[in-house]
């Protein structure tokens, strides 16, 4: 059993700044793929950011040069900076991790409790 447990989050004023951490513990082989999601009220959940094992990136178009992502490999640590907050920001932050339990085992998609990030006046 994999377990995410995801800290930060909470309020800011526009233009603000907020910091995120996620941990993975339990049973873990090998992480290929740690990231950020969220979920606004009456949207969809919605990739913000992943990093691959290696170290590739993405992000998206809507955070790009605003939030950074960065993982700590030895520590199944995936961190997330957020800067020049807006409302539209606001929403359910969700920490995602594709993991392998055993060498040899099909990846498998887990998932934070979600924390959640308010930007408002």
């Amino acid at each position: 059993q994999v377990r995410l447990v995801e800290s930060g989050g909470g309020l800011v004023q526009p233009g603000g700044s907020l910091s995120l951490s996620c941990a993975a513990s339990g049973t873990i082989f090998s992480i290929f793929l740690m990231g950020w999601y969220r979920q606004a009220p009456g949207k969809q959940r919605e990739l913000v950011a992943r990093i691959m094992s290696g170290g590739s990136i993405d992000y998206a178009d809507s955070v790009k040069g605003r939030f950074t992502i960065s993982r700590d490999n030895a520590k199944n640590a995936v961190y997330l900076q957020m800067n020049s907050l807006t409302p539209e920001d606001t929403g359910v932050y969700y920490c995602n991790a594709e993991v392998a339990v055993h060498r040899g085992t099909v990846p498998y998609d887990y998932w934070g409790q979600g924390t959640q990030v308010t930007v408002s006046s």
